[in-house]
């Protein structure tokens, strides 16, 4: 079988609704947090696969998360090969600084459920099976697009929500594999951060029961889209 390695940088922010379609495409997953005393050690450019999932802490906080760097130089050879990856949300900025660009806090915290905008570029990839679909949002991280991709989604706030490299590089500041994961209420634990997004957790659960499935069921036709692709 192909091998994807899952690297998570918070035990609440796993693979979720995305491991469906990575095992439906004859992939065995293994996953490594990056807490693991193994994690410095691991070769990633083995994988067939790589994904990189979200967290809280911010790519440039590295004197607070030594792990970080040592992330983004591995990850760069892997982009260097041209290794399929994928990153989402925290995952999405460390390819973009692996890639040379800066990440930096965006403007305001974006958070909820909601569609992101799919440029012409995005409408043939495939996150033209996101279009119109809320799905959940919650940053307050940006970064500056790469040299040599292709910007295929934004929002009024943040402009730069997806792009890809080729056929096997796809980095997403969404969260479309969330909707239907009971990890989420470890999420809303961060009341505050909620809140000064200008959402309440009250709000967000609602948001999550009406609109949860419907987004994990597009993002899971994105990833086997992505999949599909893949020049391995």
């Amino acid at each position: 079988m192909k091998s994807a390695l899952i690297i998570r940088h918070t035990p609440y922010e796993g693979i979720a609704g995305f491991r469906e379609p990575v095992e439906a495409a004859g992939y065995e997953i293994d996953r490594v947090d990056v807490t693991d005393p193994a994690f410095p050690h691991i070769d990633f450019d083995e994988p067939d696969l790589v994904v990189l999932m979200g967290g809280p802490m911010g790519v440039y906080e590295t004197d607070a998360h030594p792990w970080i760097a040592c992330e983004v130089v591995r990850l760069a050879r892997r982009v260097m090969l041209d290794r399929p990856t994928l990153g989402v949300c925290l995952g999405a900025q460390i390819i973009a600084a692996a890639m040379g660009a800066r990440v930096y806090p965006g403007p305001v915290k974006e958070v909820g459920f909601a569609p992101v905008r799919i440029n012409p570029n995005g409408l043939n990839s495939p996150l033209r099976h996101i279009e119109d679909v809320s799905v959940l949002h919650w940053h307050g991280d940006t970064f500056d697009l790469p040299d040599g991709v292709e910007l295929l989604a934004s929002t009024d706030r943040y402009s730069h929500q997806a792009f890809r490299r080729g056929d096997n590089i796809l980095a997403l500041q969404c969260h479309a594999e969330m909707g239907e994961d009971g990890r989420f209420e470890a999420w809303l634990e961060n009341e505050a951060y909620v809140e000064e997004a200008g959402m309440s957790v009250a709000r967000m659960r609602e948001d999550h029961a009406a609109l949860g499935s419907a987004a994990v069921a597009a993002g899971r036709r994105m990833i086997t889209d992505w999949l599909g692709r893949l020049d391995a």
